[in-house]
């Protein structure tokens, strides 16, 4: 029997902070040596990576998979080989799904059906609207809760009723009710006040479209987000609760999260790819309308944001991955509102930014942090995130002298497409292992639904 299950030889090593070459062997589920290159090693099988750079796994803790309820956009299955080709090893579910899991006999129902399915490692993150039910679902190996503060207008998805709070009162009582269990609080922030005025104001003068919209949400330069932010800053302060704050898209923000953290301030925050490669271009607003939407985070605001990801005032990566049908974003071109919200990026995110260190926007090391390292840190998975021995087998192979163009025809996503189409990446993943198992490799998904394990809080 040979000693390691995997050798995987001759690559680049990237972590969070440096690169060499190396060989890396797997044993079981685990990293188990990492040695020089060529060093005799007796394994199973080897993976040549030979002018590859061999990154840890993503971690992707804000995702929209859609099951149970909206199977026709996505679906565990469906979602997890996005993941896998794209290089993410570790997903979380959002709860705006149907039921929303906001007890504990509905989560436990969501984990049977991930337990089945998943084809990588997951976890769910239930809504913490219930502070009722807020200790027992803290006992399900959750790693983080989440809490919208916006109720949609127009529309019944995705921001539905079960999940939305922005009752201050109510939800002081939730971060109060979280704080004991010591389990992170993720908020979707928005100022439902602000915006039904904002709303009104474009509404009263016709504008109704994917262009007002997009307007709309930016208004102000993106007051609904700042104020937000700050009743959010200001309630983690009064208890405690360590709080993730989802949608960093502005300077406003920026600047608040820099004070908070000088402060000592348990807070993270997390950025979208669609900030940075599609929504902060008004050119992809007129030509895609509420396919790019998400939100538009003007022009203003994307230097500041690279410039927070390098310095680490932001400092998370994820793809608030929202995948929608066609018919679901058609109604845009008339009427904003009536279109779902939200874009999907679980299979190009990370060849995305990876790309964007390869051309100069940002380092390789700090994409690797920011996309795997950072994520897994802040949610207590110890054995993830990095490339080191007796971690998880988490890895991706990434080849960087290459350049892709995304295209419809290659989403695996159940929707069928993607609004990246078009654009180019200097970066793709060819092989993807999830605890030493390979699950993407040669353009193709190998993985089995029912491989997939909760990634359950360990530190």
């Amino acid at each position: 029997m040979s000693q390691y299950d995997i050798v995987i030889r001759g690559g680049t090593v990237v972590t969070n902070t440096g690169r060499f070459l190396a060989d890396v062997a797997i044993a079981g589920e685990q990293i188990a040596a990492i040695v020089a290159p060529g060093t005799a090693l007796d394994a199973a099988r080897t993976i040549d990576a030979a002018g590859k750079h061999i990154i840890p796994g993503a971690v992707d803790v804000h995702s929209h998979h859609r099951e149970p309820g909206f199977t026709h956009k996505e679906d565990i299955i469906s979602v997890m080989q996005a993941c896998a080709a794209g290089g993410v090893t570790t997903s979380f579910a959002m709860p705006n799904v149907q039921p929303p899991p906001n007890t504990v006999a509905i989560l436990d129902s969501m984990i049977e059906l991930y337990n089945s399915k998943s084809i990588i490692d997951w976890n769910i993150n239930p809504a913490g609207t219930l502070p009722e039910e807020i200790p027992g679902l803290a006992t399900r190996g959750i790693a983080a809760f989440k809490v919208f503060m916006v109720v949609d207008t127009g529309r019944s998805y995705p921001h539905m009723p079960g999940i939305g709070v922005h009752d201050h009162g109510k939800l002081l009582e939730i971060f109060e009710t979280i704080a004991p269990t010591g389990v992170p609080l993720m908020v979707h922030p928005h100022d439902q006040q602000l915006m039904s005025y904002i709303e009104k104001t474009f509404w009263d003068r016709g504008e109704h479209d994917a262009q007002a919209y997009a307007k709309a949400y930016a208004a102000y330069d993106g007051i609904i987000w700042d104020t937000a932010c700050a009743l959010l800053l200001r309630l983690q302060k009064a208890t405690g609760t360590p709080l993730h704050l989802l949608h960093t898209q502005s300077i406003g923000v920026i600047e608040q999260l820099r004070r908070a953290r000088a402060a000592g301030q348990d807070v993270s925050a997390e950025l979208n790819p669609w900030a940075l490669f599609m929504g902060n271009d008004w050119n992809n607003i007129v030509r895609l309308g509420s396919y790019a939407l998400s939100y538009y985070v003007p022009e203003k605001n994307t230097q500041p944001l690279w410039d927070a990801l390098e310095d680490g005032t932001i400092d998370i990566i994820s793809t608030d991955h929202g995948p929608h049908t066609k018919e679901e974003k058609e109604p845009g071109w008339t009427d904003g509102w009536k279109a779902h919200t939200g874009t999907p990026a679980a299979q190009f995110y990370v060849p995305m930014f990876l790309g964007a260190a390869v051309d100069g926007k940002i380092s390789l090391e700090r994409v690797v942090d920011l996309v795997a390292t950072q994520p897994a840190k802040r949610f207590g998975l110890g054995q993830k995130g990095r490339i080191e021995v007796g971690c998880d087998a988490d890895i991706a192979i990434a080849n960087l002298d290459t350049t892709v163009e995304i295209r419809d025809e290659v989403v695996l996503s159940k929707i069928g497409y993607t609004p990246y189409a078009g654009q180019t990446m200097h970066a793709e993943i060819e092989t993807t292992l999830v605890r030493g198992r390979v699950v993407y490799e040669g353009g193709k998904v190998v993985g089995q639904p029912g491989w997939g394990r909760q990634a359950r809080p360990t530190a």
